[in-house]
């Protein structure tokens, strides 16, 4: 890789403190002339979204999260005035909380139960990691973002005798999202065995009218803070969804909201050598040959940022990952998305990466900051943030020595404004890479189905306990059970619903059998 390569493809922001360099993607001397009709057209469709064209025809909604971080941006002045009318809550919320005005019935909040899935839970705790401060943070936060029983306790189990200080935030734009339901029932009934109000400890965030939103209204929770249809979860960090639990951890919001903005003026230019989203889409477009073909490692070499490569996964893989495009074609289109710090991946995964199969391009991001004070030697002439660097610029070099391709994103610090610019960054270059492979970022029907798969699986459950207990406690195997239920082919299905039941003693026993298949169920 030449010196003129690299400052042919640098691109330096001084003014966001941030640089892109592309240079390490092969791509040819004609690759942008080539591209530019594509992504001029890419340019003209995110101009259109933003004025409030609908974006996602799929749903017939327009994509407005641009718009959280520069609200006169929307197009009609009731949505400015909501969005500017949300922020002022937020802001007033955290303030309130913060000075006792709002209070638990053991006094103060000191603790957040932020309860949400996916991108109500992602983008919050991926911010709450990189710019949380232990001993600087005005609340601590603690997540439900799984149905999972034995995950819920351990979050419990932190917060033992505390829930009369702790604020819970439940987010779900529906209102009923399963595993958000869950997790506020298992909160309610926390709070109700410990003697507390949940509704008084209780703020919603959800649509309008939702499920959600009519039992905060009956129970009288707190407060409630809109989720709009024009923003989806994956894009929502920058929304109530984000921002409320940031605010009450005590993070400036209004510096990552500037952040963003400054990033969105950025990334609107339609001159493409210095759009850095531009050249992401692009460097994505080059590396997966248009069509998924390799996957994106993500490697920051910074702690705060661990969370970031999980937080792209949502966002990358549930806005790109598509089986048609804009036209009907069947194209399953998608990036995989993986990594977690370095130089952490450096000792786990960097050895397949240099040597093994040949399925993927870095993403690593530089922070020059190593930390607020001064360090000390480890040794002579040597810090600890020395060999972070060098063990980044080492292993990028032995992997492009290999074939191995990168990209590498380059932040002065972990501030509220570069996290923002960060998010702003990848929200842009989705939207980008979308219009240049035609396909729609902004719907999810692959999660839709199996949300529906799900309920399938649940409805299942009931009928094979129905089954069991019909049965008069004559035992019955899987294939029994299946048979008498007329559903054959669900035969397997029922043996792992049967078995878990059994394991949790839920009115379902088990009796061993070799082969285990012929393991024999009763109801008891």
């Amino acid at each position: 890789m030449s010196w003129e390569r690299f400052k042919q493809h640098y691109l330096n922001i001084n003014e966001l403190d941030f640089a892109i360099d592309i240079s390490r993607i092969d791509f040819g001397d004609d690759f942008f002339a080539t591209m530019e009709p594509k992504i001029q057209s890419a340019f003209t469709a995110m101009q259109e979204l933003e004025a409030g064209a609908i974006s996602n025809p799929d749903e017939g909604r327009m994509v407005g999260h641009y718009w959280l971080r520069n609200a006169a941006l929307a197009p009609q002045p009731e949505l400015t005035a909501e969005i500017e009318k949300c922020l002022v809550d937020i802001k007033q919320i955290a303030t309130d909380v913060h000075s006792g005005a709002i209070k638990g019935s053991a006094g103060n909040f000191k603790n957040c139960l932020v309860i949400g899935i996916g991108g109500s839970a992602l983008g919050p705790q991926f911010v709450a990691d990189a710019l949380g401060c232990p001993k600087a943070d005005k609340m601590k936060l603690f997540f439900f973002d799984n149905t999972d029983p034995d995950g819920m306790d351990r979050t419990l189990a932190s917060l033992d005798g505390q829930l009369g200080e702790t604020l819970a935030v439940v987010i779900s734009k529906s209102g009923g999202t399963p595993e958000t339901r869950n997790g506020m029932l298992e909160a309610q009934a926390a709070y109700k065995a410990a003697g507390i109000d949940f509704a008084k400890h209780a703020i919603a965030i959800t649509g309008d009218g939702s499920k959600l939103d009519q039992v905060a209204i009956a129970e009288d929770w707190l407060t409630r803070l809109p989720m709009w249809d024009w923003v989806g979860g994956r894009t929502s960090e920058l929304a109530a969804v984000g921002l409320l639990p940031a605010a009450l951890q005590g993070l400036d919001i209004q510096r990552m909201l500037d952040g963003a903005s400054a990033m969105d003026a950025t990334t609107r230019s339609t001159e493409t050598a210095k759009n850095p989203a531009a050249l992401l889409a692009l460097m994505w477009y080059f590396a997966t040959d248009a069509k998924g073909a390799k996957d994106m490692v993500v490697l920051p070499y910074k702690d705060r940022l661990m969370l970031f490569s999980k937080y792209l996964q949502q966002l990358v893989m549930e806005s790109l990952g598509k089986e048609f495009d804009l036209d009907g074609n069947k194209v399953n289109q998608g990036i995989a998305v993986y990594g977690n710090k370095g130089s952490t991946d450096q000792h786990a995964y960097v050895q397949q990466l240099r040597e093994g199969v040949h399925n993927f391009f870095a993403t690593f991001i530089e922070v020059l900051k190593d930390r607020s004070g001064d360090s000390i030697e480890v040794e002579a002439g040597t810090t600890s943030g020395d060999f972070l660097q060098g063990f980044y610029l080492g292993t990028r070099d032995a992997l492009y020595e290999n074939g191995r391709q990168s990209i590498t994103i380059t932040i002065h610090e972990v501030t509220p404004e570069a996290v923002g610019q960060l998010i702003a960054l990848f929200e842009r270059a989705v939207g980008l890479y979308a219009s240049l492979v035609n396909i729609n970022a902004y719907h999810q029907p692959g999660v839709e189905a199996g949300k529906k798969a799900a309920a399938t699986v649940l409805e299942l459950e009931q009928q094979a306990i129905t089954t069991l207990k019909e049965n008069n406690g004559n035992p019955l195997t899987a294939d029994a059970v299946a048979a008498k239920l007329g559903l054959e082919s669900q035969a397997e299905l029922i043996f792992k619903l049967l078995l878990r039941l059994a394991a949790n003693n839920r009115g379902v026993s088990a009796i061993p059998r070799t082969p285990v298949h012929q393991t024999e169920f009763t109801f008891v």
